[in-house]
């Protein structure tokens, strides 16, 4: 059964409750590096179920993401009131490949990108983070909410992340004993 978008709020949301969303998104890049580091790319590509993602289709998620974010962003500073499209994740990641990517190449583009997102974010002035959009699944969403949503959707793909590489790495023991 898919979730709700209420319940996808309140669960990206509660991934980040009384953390800064800043400080949280400043990080996220450093933990995937840590995370997959010594793995190849073969595990990288290692799906842990049928029908759920890879850590390379995880990572180059979030590297789509940020362009999004980029741009919803930028959008609603630009026009307070503006509509927020959603995309479909999954028919992004079919169409563009996710599957084949170099894990590492993405990670880099998602650091770049939540760099330059980041530094946008330090610029703008406090009022400015009450600006909004109206998210055609979610509703409203100000900046200050879709910061603390990037945020929350950072830690649920991190924790993803570590978890199959914990997966892998578990194996990769077992198979030398």
């Amino acid at each position: 059964m898919q979730e709700t978008a209420e319940q996808y709020i309140a669960r990206i949301l509660g991934y980040v409750e009384g953390q800064d969303a800043i400080k949280v998104q400043r990080t996220t890049a450093a933990k995937l590096k840590k995370a997959i580091a010594g793995l190849t790319p073969t595990q990288l590509k290692w799906r842990p179920q049928p029908g759920k993602w890879s850590i390379a289709e995880i990572i180059a998620h979030l590297g789509d993401t940020e362009i999004v974010a980029s741009w919803r962003m930028r959008s609603v500073i630009g026009e307070n009131g503006i509509t927020i499209q959603p995309f479909d994740q999954d028919a992004w990641a079919s169409a563009f490949e996710y599957q084949e990517r170099d894990a590492r190449r993405s990670l880099e583009l998602f650091r770049i990108l939540r760099e330059n997102n980041l530094a946008m974010l330090k610029e703008i002035s406090p009022a400015t983070w009450e600006n909004y959009g109206m998210h055609l699944e979610r509703g409203k969403e100000t900046i200050a909410h879709l910061a603390r949503m990037f945020a929350g959707h950072d830690t649920n793909h991190v924790l993803q992340v570590e978890r199959i590489a914990q997966q892998l790495k578990k194996a990769k023991k077992k198979k030398r004993r």
